[in-house]
């Protein structure tokens, strides 16, 4: 980065901070601290829901999903505007009508305190895992950049956004989010015009989307029903309906962002505008991995796409390391010699060996860093899109790329804290020490947990290296959770015969059973929420009626 980069990375930064700081200077109140007075109108709803989706990962982890995996991951979202309906029909015109700070009050309501804490103490452990992963992918960019110690970069950055987070509550995330997202979608869209733009003349964008079909990257609809495969419209529909469903209706992220409009209306004006924007926005976020999949059939890949997995490399192990360069320079070559007649009958079959053996090389490095150099990241899939960004794109715009991923991190992490510390403080410190929380303020103790929650999101973020993909990483901590708090509320719902004690203890077994599944079995994880969810409302019909039953006449 030269000092263009930095100007507009520190303008585009610092302004949203100002902004939002001085937008919501002053916090008086618990619904003015987590739900901001309530005063969003629906294009706000649509834009703060969609802004905290749209974490860092989303931009980093996504496009290198596309890179390595095609745009199939879609699929992931078919589900999604089927569960905005249910949402707008069943699920926003109760929590409007109860008037609650968390979604968790009114399971109390309905069953019992017991059942209520113990879908506030699902929420708050798989969101402060999914936010420890979240905090990962800034830190990724940090370190590369500076050449940071990765661990170190993880607590400089979590201690930066705690101090954001917990001087401007609600409001400031609200405020924020909305130049954010402007900022978001203006980078992504000058970066997918740039990717575009740098293929050879002889390259336009339709060769583009044929070069990347012939090695199965185009391909987003799979109608085979595989139960161990992750990502098909079986799963996508099936499974990812009740993802969504549980994520929009049960997670406090989400609730806490949606229940902050000015009435139901709002509110459901809102999501219905975010079912309707974000399987368009995934698809182009995918999109732009598959192009620079593409960018990289004429530009040379490096080894591992993290340098400094590199640099140890070329210190430690400098003879294998000599030996993979020639091979990918070998690759390099015969790409750039058949690519010259993109309408080439025989390019199409030499195209495809020569990106297997570039994906082999890339799982021998992998597999080699792994054993050899435990304390660094072997897989590389979430550098993918930041080498792009650091070393191809012009001066100028790689600070404006960095202020893109950064934003969504701030935005994303802020929104998780904030429902993190008003849950902790509603759910479980009022509702069980009622007499400790009277000795501060709401706001007071809502600021603490924010601090709190920050340094446990900072613990989670140190071990996220262990797993593949963050995308993948963060909708699996999702699935082994939400399909049992979703269960809850749907019985809650719509069984009504259903009482605390039969629902306490389904959600229970079902919770058990998913831990198992995940532990020992291949299964899809997408069906982890079909699974969950369909048990507790049958174990619970089914527990209610021996209660029942056996109770005197």
């Amino acid at each position: 980065m030269n000092k263009y980069d930095w100007l507009v990375l520190c303008c585009t930064l610092g302004f949203i901070v100002v902004f939002g700081i001085f937008k919501t200077k002053k916090q008086h109140n618990l619904k003015n601290y987590i739900l901001g007075d309530q005063s969003s109108s629906w294009w706000k709803v649509g834009f703060i829901v969609m802004a905290t989706q749209a974490s860092a990962i989303t931009f980093i982890s996504t496009t290198g999903q596309g890179f390595s995996d095609g745009m199939r991951f879609v699929q992931f979202y078919f589900g999604l505007p089927l569960a905005m309906i249910v949402i707008c029909i069943t699920f926003i015109p109760i929590f409007y009508k109860l008037n609650v700070f968390t979604a968790y009050e009114y399971l109390e309501q309905r069953f019992d305190g017991r059942t209520r804490t113990f879908a506030a103490l699902i929420f708050l452990t798989q969101r402060g895992l999914a936010a420890g992963i979240t905090l990962y992918a800034p830190s990724i960019i940090l370190s590369s950049i500076f050449g940071w110690n990765l661990q170190w970069t993880h607590i400089i950055a979590g201690i930066l956004v705690i101090m954001y987070t917990v001087s401007g509550g609600s409001k400031a995330v609200t405020q924020t989010q909305l130049q954010q997202l402007a900022v978001i979608f203006t980078g992504m869209i000058i970066i997918f015009y740039y990717i575009v733009h740098s293929f050879p003349d002889h390259i336009g964008f339709s060769d583009a989307l044929t070069i990347a079909g012939w090695s199965g990257k185009t391909q987003a609809v799979n109608f085979n029903l595989d139960f161990n495969d992750r990502y098909n419209i079986w799963s996508g529909i099936g499974g990812g309906f009740f993802l969504a469903l549980a994520y929009f209706g049960t997670d406090q992220s989400q609730v806490q962002r949606y229940i902050s409009g000015k009435n139901s209306t709002e509110s459901r004006m809102g999501l219905i505008m975010n079912g309707i924007l974000k399987i368009p926005m995934q698809m182009f976020i995918l999109l732009c991995g598959v192009m620079l999949f593409v960018a990289f059939q004429f530009q040379k890949t490096p080894v591992h796409f993290n340098e400094k997995v590199n640099q140890e490399l070329q210190t430690h192990h400098p003879d294998k390391f000599k030996e993979w360069e020639k091979r990918n320079d070998s690759i390099h070559f015969h790409m750039n010699s058949i690519q010259a007649d993109i309408h080439n009958p025989e390019l199409k079959s030499e195209l495809q060996l020569l990106n297997q053996n570039r994906m082999q090389l890339r799982e021998e490095v992998k597999s080699y860093v792994a054993k050899n150099l435990p304390e660094q990241e072997s897989n590389d899939r979430d550098y993918i899109f930041l080498h792009y960004i650091l070393h191809y794109l012009p001066h100028g715009f790689i600070g404006l790329m960095i202020a893109v991923i950064l934003c969504a991190a701030m935005s994303s992490i802020s929104a998780e804290m904030n429902a993190l510390s008003g849950t902790t403080t509603i759910d479980i410190l009022k509702r069980h020490f009622p007499a400790f929380a009277s000795k501060h303020n709401d706001v007071f103790w809502t600021r603490a947990f924010t601090a709190g929650w920050g340094l446990v999101i900072i613990g989670f973020a140190l071990y996220a290296n262990l797993f593949e993909n963050l995308i993948q990483y963060i909708n699996i901590v999702g699935s082994i959770f939400y399909g049992t708090v979703l269960g809850i509320f749907l019985t809650g719902f719509y069984l009504k015969m259903v009482k605390g004690k039969a629902v306490f203890y389904a959600a229970a077994i079902a919770q058990t059973t998913i831990l198992f599944l995940f532990a020992f079995t291949n299964l899809g994880f997408l069906w982890y929420n079909v699974i969950a969810c369909m048990m507790v409302l049958i174990l619970s019909f089914a527990f209610e009626k021996m209660l029942l039953e056996k109770s005197p006449a």
